[in-house]
């Protein structure tokens, strides 16, 4: 099972709206079960669940305190990813859930009160000696300070090939509990979603291979033992 948790100091990034997304691309493109957690006290992201009509992803309450237990019993019940909303600017609320995310994805308006507010986060996420990949949210990519903001977010980590670029439909599609996805699977706005979701499984998968890759050596597992050698 993937922990992933969208985080971000500052408030109107976009965190809400990429976790039902993402949450649903998930689903859609055969990574589910999926859960859904809101540590955000606002509870937005659950207001969004609540209006949908499908009951995937599954949406799981939980608190700061009850976090980790919350998340192993997702797994225990053969959850494949759990996706956690985070409040702004709570740094203990946000430092807790990055402690137990396998990866950090930091979704980043282009505009220098964004860009600002990364170094933030960035170091809590080196704290937890987690991964990390920046989204460039709500961009214009004709502007040139969309461009200038991926070259400054590069400098502090990866930055995900697949912008998401700003569109209404982003928001009136979660009025009902819905996403573009949904709405309209052939639209510019779902491929962008697909595409971002698509990059960040691989980067899970990559981190699942390195994760087997780093396993200390069991004696006796992919070398001869001294004995075995005398034998032969």
């Amino acid at each position: 099972m993937h922990v992933v948790a969208l985080c971000s100091q500052k408030g109107g990034s976009g965190k809400t709206t990429l976790s039902g997304h993402l949450a649903v691309q998930a689903e859609l493109a055969g990574h589910g079960p999926v859960a859904l957690m809101d540590t955000d006290p606002q509870g937005s992201l659950a207001a969004w669940w609540n209006e949908r009509s499908s009951t995937a992803p599954v949406f799981a309450s939980t608190t700061l305190a009850q976090l980790p237990g919350d998340i192993e019993r997702l797994r225990l019940e053969g959850c494949r990813l759990v996706v956690i909303d985070t409040p702004p600017a709570i740094n203990m609320a946000i430092q807790r859930v990055i402690n137990v995310a396998d990866l950090v994805i930091i979704p980043t308006r282009p505009s220098p009160h964004d860009l600002r507010a990364v170094a933030g986060t960035v170091e809590m996420v080196e704290r937890a000696h987690g991964a990390m990949v920046f989204v460039v949210n709500a961009a214009n990519l004709r502007a040139k300070i969309t461009a200038d903001a991926v070259i400054a977010l590069s400098q502090h980590g990866t930055v995900a090939p697949a912008f998401i670029q700003q569109r209404v439909d982003f928001a009136t599609s979660m009025i009902d509990g819905r996403t573009v996805c949904e709405i309209d699977p052939e639209g510019r706005s779902a491929s962008e979603i697909r595409l971002l979701w698509d990059y960040l499984a691989g980067q899970l998968e990559r981190r699942d291979r390195l994760r087997v890759f780093q396993q200390p050596t069991i004696l006796g597992f992919g070398r001869r033992t001294a004995l075995e050698g005398a034998q032969a």
